[in-house]
């Protein structure tokens, strides 16, 4: 029986007692162990394996360590370092992905649950005979309750920002060894803050908190912070001179974030799977951190899992169900016309010049479009591009962005068609107009008002695709205009006569059926695609259903389109 798919499962213990398939990364410990640093932040993108390293570095460091677990895996080959370093720590280990909440209150709350949740896990500290009673004590306040109700718990300031602190002292004081401190998804109680307008007593709150139990900590071994933005340390970082940053440009730890090409060759091959390299390739792959490319691991996973019960399905994009994709919606929002020329070039499969800045605060953020080029580019919305060559020649805080693969790519197409959609339908009037057009025949008022739309949105033309794909843009613009007649009786690549049309539309009231054909002329001679349209719609019979309908007067409508020029022909 095959190992199962790790879908949604973060707990390496887990993954390795209970059957689950596990791409090896534990050669990460190894350099970890050779290139530590104090403070070692990694910053990846979300779903690219950060949690599950995480508990890996757990559960291999800590007291009680089962060695059963990494049994057959890179890291019990560095037979000295498993002997030095396997199990002889006391780890803290927190995540904070889940403390983010739309008021201060409930996230500083959430915060000391955490914090709380984690001291309980040594609750033998109460009765240890290396502790005097008044450190006992501090370890209980750890652990009580402010309010009556569970969910009145929390936390005073002075508590909560020096428990971390605390609890290092408290296990160091137990077991005589220093401790390893890992704290993941660091950043997103401070991105939620930004959201929904705390940010300043967040930031003042979390500072704190790192200060004490990073800057001089003398009973810390070492910590690991995991997130997908490095925050600039005048932010939350304040006076730490020890942290080492692992960002995506990084060399060192290139491959432990994400799928290499051989590991998702293995992984397809185990699954009978080898057959679909290539487009998991297309659409996962293209990632680039440091020198290495990478596929988001959990892409793969999720398709290679649906594959399994359905061969033939069709890439999706499971990334966007892990974010609501306000990055995107802002960058849209903020581009202006320079920007937007860049994004045609970027969904055409080109790439773009721009500075970087590594070093951002959430309030900064989308302060302005520099900054938004930074957080697409650090939360995996883009990577580097170009060779090796290329990239040699830019400034250091200079990069080649892309778009990484087919994935990110229609969610770009997707935000750019609702922001379309959604600017579009500000004006009612001109909308009236455009549909009237259509509904009167007038094929020359159609073609000025639709080249006005194109002029004004942003092209999505990847040159990579096929004719086809191209003419989708197209479809899903008229679509998208057309449906602001709620009235109308509107089909999209509907059956009728001996094949599919691209747009039907009954209206009832007027039995009018209005049949549109729309082509992606590579050649330019719109003229030419308008005539080929309508004869298509004639030699296939697209109005036969109409007819069917009861419409008694059948408009045809044959549009080429080219970049941003369209031309409109009609037949009745």
């Amino acid at each position: 029986m095959k190992d199962k798919l790790p879908i949604g499962i973060e707990n390496f213990e887990e993954i390795r007692t209970e059957g689950f398939y596990y791409v090896d990364k534990t050669c990460f410990i190894r350099d970890l162990l050779n290139h530590w640093g104090k403070v070692n932040l990694f910053s990846r993108p979300r779903r690219f394996g950060k949690s599950l390293n995480m508990s890996m570095l757990k559960y291999f460091f800590g007291y009680g360590c089962d060695s059963k677990l990494f049994e057959g895996l890179e890291i019990a080959k560095e037979t000295e370092l498993c002997q030095q370093y396997m199990g002889k720590f006391p780890v803290i280990s927190i995540s904070l992905k889940d403390a983010g909440a739309g008021n201060y209150e409930t996230a500083r709350g959430l915060l000391c649950s955490v914090i709380r949740n984690e001291a309980m896990r040594f609750s033998f500290l109460k009765e240890s005979g290396q502790l005097v009673e008044d450190e006992k004590i501090q370890y209980q306040r750890l652990l009580s309750w402010e309010g009556q109700e569970e969910m009145n718990f929390s936390m005073n300031d002075e508590t909560f920002t020096g428990s971390l602190l605390m609890l290092c002292r408290l296990l160091y004081r137990h077991f005589g060894q220093k401790v390893i401190l890992l704290i993941d998804e660091y950043d997103v109680p401070l991105d939620k803050a930004q959201q929904f307008g705390y940010y300043d007593e967040m930031i003042h709150l979390i500072s704190n908190l790192f200060s004490q139990a990073l800057k001089s900590n003398d009973f810390l071994q070492f910590a690991v912070l995991t997130g997908c933005l490095k925050i600039a340390k005048e932010s939350v970082f304040t006076g730490l001179n020890n942290i080492k940053v692992f960002s995506i440009v990084n060399i060192r730890f290139e491959d432990y974030f994400g799928f290499s090409d051989s590991e998702v060759k293995e992984m397809l091959s185990y699954y009978g799977l080898k057959d679909k390299f290539d487009i998991v390739k297309e659409w996962y792959d293209g990632y680039r951190f440091g020198m290495s490319d990478v596929y988001c691991p959990w892409d793969v996973i999720n398709y290679v899992d649906l594959l399994l019960s359905e061969p033939d399905a069709p890439p999706k994009t499971f990334w966007l169900n892990t974010s609501d994709n306000d990055i995107i919606r802002n960058f849209i929002k903020m581009a202006k016309p320079g920007t937007k020329r860049e994004l045609e070039q970027l969904i055409k499969g080109e790439s773009v010049a721009k500075k970087i800045n590594l070093e951002l605060t959430y309030r900064d953020l989308y302060s302005n479009i520099d900054n938004l080029w930074s957080v697409l580019f650090m939360t995996g919305y883009l990577t580097q591009g170009g060779t090796v060559d290329e990239r040699k020649q830019l400034p250091g805080d200079t990069f080649l962005l892309t778009i990484p693969n087919q994935e990110i790519r229609k969610i770009f197409v997707d935000q750019i068609m609702e922001w379309f959609q959604t600017q579009s339908r500000k004006d009612t009037s001109k909308l009236d107009a455009f549909c009237r057009a259509f509904f009167e025949g007038n094929a020359e008022a159609v073609e000025i008002q639709f080249n006005a739309y194109l002029a004004k949105t942003i092209s999505i033309r990847d040159t990579s695709v096929r004719k086809n794909k191209k003419e989708n843009f197209y479809h899903g613009i008229l679509l998208g205009l057309l449906g602001y007649r709620e009235d109308w009786y509107m089909r999209s690549n509907a059956e009728s006569g001996n094949g599919f049309s691209d747009i039907l539309i009954e209206i009832d009231e007027d039995e009018i059926g209005i049949v549109i054909e729309v082509k992606y002329q590579d050649s330019g001679d719109l003229d030419k695609g308008c005539l080929e349209a309508l004869d298509q719609i004639d030699r296939m019979d697209y109005d036969a259903q109409l007819r069917q309908d009861g419409m008694e007067r059948i408009l045809k409508y044959g549009i080429s389109c080219n970049r941003k020029k369209c031309k409109v022909m009609m037949r009745s």
